[in-house]
C-alpha cells in the first residue's frame, strides 16, 4: 500500500508544482512582470520529477505517470495488478493536486488574475498536430525512463536527474503545441476542474501518451535486451 500512496503523493506534487507554475507564473503572468515563461514552466515540471524521484523513488520507483507505468509493465518489470493500482492512485493524486490549485486560484488573486487549472488543450483544426506531438514526446520521455532505470544499462543514482531533465526538454518544445501532457493523470486532474474544451479533448491526452509509451516499450525491448533482431544480424 505504501508504494501506491507514494505514487499518489508524487503525482499530486507534480501537478501542483508543474501546473501551478503555468497558472501562477506562466505566460499570462508575464504582463504583470512576474512571468517565468516556457522555460520556467518546463523547469517546474522537471524539477518536480527530480525531487520526487529522490524522495519516493526507493518506495515506488516514482512513476507518477500512467504512461511510464504502462511502459514499465510492458517491459515486464511489474505485475498487471501493481500497474493498475499505480494508475488509479496516480489519477487520484493528480485530482488532489488540481483541487489544491483550484482552491488557491478561486479563493484569492494571483499575479495573472488567472483562475485557470493548467489543463491541456489544442486549437481547432490542430488535432493531428497535438496527437503526433503527444505520441512522439511521450515516446521519447518514456524511452529515457526505461533506459535510465534499466538494472544493467541504466544511470543508477543519476536516473532521477536524467528523467527530470528530459521532461524539461520535452516541455520546452511541446508547451506551445498542447501545454504538454505526456502524462494522462496530469491531464485528467486539471480537466475535471476546467471542464468545457479541456474535458472534450481529454481523450487525446489519454490515448496519445499511452500509444507513445507502448511504442517506447517495444523499442527498448530491442535496444536494451540481447534479442536477435535485424540490427544484431547485421553485425
Amino acid at each position: 500500500m505504501k508504494k501506491y500512496l507514494a505514487e499518489m503523493v508524487g503525482t499530486m506534487v507534480l501537478v501542483l508544482m508543474g501546473c501551478g507554475s503555468a497558472v501562477m507564473a506562466g505566460g499570462a503572468a508575464a504582463a504583470c512582470g512576474a512571468g517565468v515563461g516556457t522555460i520556467g514552466v518546463a523547469l517546474a515540471f522537471g524539477l518536480s520529477v527530480v525531487s520526487m524521484a529522490y524522495c519516493i523513488g526507493g518506495i515506488s520507483g516514482c512513476h507518477i505517470n500512467p504512461a511510464i507505468t504502462l511502459g514499465v509493465w510492458m517491459s515486464g518489470r511489474m505485475s498487471g495488478k501493481d500497474a493498475g493500482m499505480y494508475m488509479v492512485f496516480q489519477v487520484i493524486g493528480a485530482i488532489i493536486g488540481s483541487a489544491i490549485l483550484f482552491a488557491l486560484t478561486s479563493t484569492g488573486a494571483n499575479d495573472a488574475g488567472c483562475t485557470a487549472t493548467g489543463a491541456n488543450t489544442f486549437d481547432a483544426g490542430e488535432m493531428w498536430q497535438a496527437l503526433i506531438a503527444e505520441v512522439v514526446f511521450t515516446f521519447v520521455f518514456v524511452l529515457v525512463v526505461l533506459g535510465a532505470t534499466d538494472e544493467k544499462k541504466g544511470a543508477g543514482n543519476f536516473a532521477g536527474l536524467a528523467i527530470g531533465l528530459t521532461l524539461v526538454l520535452v516541455h520546452i518544445v511541446c508547451i506551445p503545441i498542447t501545454g504538454t501532457s505526456v502524462n494522462p493523470a496530469r491531464s485528467v486532474g486539471p480537466a475535471l476542474f476546467a471542464g468545457g474544451q479541456a474535458l472534450q479533448q481529454l481523450w487525446l491526452f489519454i490515448v496519445a501518451p499511452f500509444l507513445g509509451a507502448a511504442l517506447s516499450a517495444v523499442v527498448w525491448k530491442c535496444l536494451g535486451s540481447d534479442c536477435r533482431c535485424c540490427c544484431k544480424k547485421a553485425e
